[in-house]
């Protein structure tokens, strides 16, 4: 028997998914800032790739658990996913207090691991949690507003870093006595550090969970207990894994891969191409080019954020596999032409197809598989979909480094183009995705139960 849920309100669905928008501000920074304050502690450009393990270690090792945990977690007051919210949402807030305190390359990736680690804590439970409150006809509205705070998010990340560096001037010193991070890195990852706890305790405050019926209640008291419970869940989800979510997989290796690639290598590109310097040539402009890629970076989020709703609509139109096909062929092109641009305002432009890639990327897959995946394993099933996206990135970070030494001329000019080639292949592989219907869209076609 499928049980309809509530409709919910537009500013019912806003107020679930704040606390998205805490953890993407964190994700923001992420992307834009802990590359350049890696090299602000000296770090080359051909290591990026392997600092940034931590990523999609942490992903792959605790989304899966905290999903398989999550779905068999219940308290009458707590809930099942918002535990897992308040936690990482803490230890995130903590993480980005302490980073611009970073002195040694290795005490800022070790920040990182943490600080990863609590933002997959935080942010698995949420796309679970779309699927737990939201009827079948308006998960698109779910998912997809919570593209719209992932761009919000990101944006003002990417905006605090040029604002505060317009404003607040000097070094800290590194352990060997030369300059180390600058003072404007602080203020952007002191707001990150409050952004992160307030958002989530916002949504945790005001968003009630639906509770088990009891005989999902019954059946949660009664699923194994211990250690190797969650490890065992996620074996069994993998091995009964539907087919669609192995297609999803094809086209994920292509994109996160593309993706990691772009965000450890757009500062040096923007560097190249409109400095015409590096890191290692003048620091000084180097600093530049990362303050204007926190600009260029912030306008495809304000993109994405003013897209996100438009995707919904464009979705339910044409179908959620194609909305994400082109939007990925879009990305592709925006990647071909960074390297060929030399005035920095112009960067601007191709930043727009990129935007709404990155919405789509962001919303528009969950709406594809979410139909395929049993109610009761939306949790695990959400953290291996994000397996999937950080088992390239472990490619990448393994990979990249040898394919940029070797390949790719030590040029980030090329790293850009390459990443725009394997998007174009995430996109044309989209294409061999087959949908499915949910229980629940059955039954709302058909006009059937309650």
């Amino acid at each position: 028997m499928v049980i309809q849920k509530p409709q919910l309100t537009f500013s019912q669905i806003i107020n679930m998914n704040v606390g998205f928008f805490g953890i993407q501000y964190s994700f923001g920074l992420q992307q834009t800032a802990i590359n350049p304050l890696y090299t602000f502690l000296h770090a080359n450009p051909e290591d990026l790739p392997l600092l940034n393990l931590a990523g999609p270690m942490t992903g792959l090792l605790i989304q899966p658990i905290i999903g398989a945990l999550s779905d068999k977690t219940w308290h009458p007051r707590w809930g099942r996913r918002k535990p897992y919210f308040l936690i990482g949402a803490v230890f995130c807030s903590l993480c980005l207090f302490l980073f611009p305190f970073s002195r040694t390359l290795w005490m800022a990736v070790g920040l990182l691991w943490i600080l990863d680690a609590a933002n997959n804590t935080a942010m698995e439970p949420y796309r679970a949690f779309i699927a737990d409150k939201l009827p079948v006809n308006q998960r698109a509205m779910g998912f997809l507003t919570q593209s719209f705070f992932t761009g919000l998010g990101i944006t003002l990340a990417n905006l605090s870093l040029y604002f505060f560096q317009q404003i607040i001037a000097g070094t800290t010193t590194a352990q060997d006595g030369s300059s180390g991070i600058p003072y404007w890195v602080f203020g952007s990852f002191f707001v990150g550090a409050i952004c992160s706890i307030s958002s989530v305790v916002w949504s945790t405050s005001t968003t009630p969970e639906i509770p088990p019926t009891d005989e999902e209640l019954k059946a949660l008291r009664a699923h194994p207990k211990g250690l190797m419970a969650p490890i065992q869940e996620i074996f069994s989800a993998i091995g009964a894994m539907p087919k669609t979510l192995w297609q999803l997989a094809g086209v994920y290796l292509f994109q996160w891969y593309a993706m990691f690639c772009y965000w450890q290598f757009i500062s040096h590109s923007i560097a190249k191409s409109v400095w015409k310097t590096s890191s290692q040539m003048d620091p000084k402009l180097y600093e530049e080019a990362v303050g204007w890629t926190g600009l260029v970076n912030g306008f495809y989020n304000i993109v994405t954020f003013l897209s996100a709703f438009g995707l919904v609509w464009l979705s339910k139109k044409i179908s959620a596999k194609y909305v994400h096909v082109v939007c990925l062929a879009f990305a592709s092109v925006s990647l071909f032409i960074i390297p060929h641009i030399e005035n920095k305002f112009l960067l601007f432009a191709p930043m727009i197809g990129f935007g709404v890639a990155w919405a789509s990327m962001m919303g528009v897959p969950y709406i594809m598989v979410v139909g395929s995946i049993p109610k009761e394993r939306y949790g695990v099933y959400m953290g291996i979909i994000n397996m999937m996206i950080v088992v390239p990135m472990i490619l990448q970070t393994l990979s990249f480094g040898f394919i940029f030494e070797n390949f790719l001329g030590k040029d980030p000019l090329n790293a850009m183009t390459f990443a725009g080639s394997l998007l174009l292949i995430a996109s044309l592989a989209t294409t061999l995705i087959k949908v499915v219907a949910s229980d629940d869209e059955v039954v709302a076609v058909s006009g059937g139960g309650h």
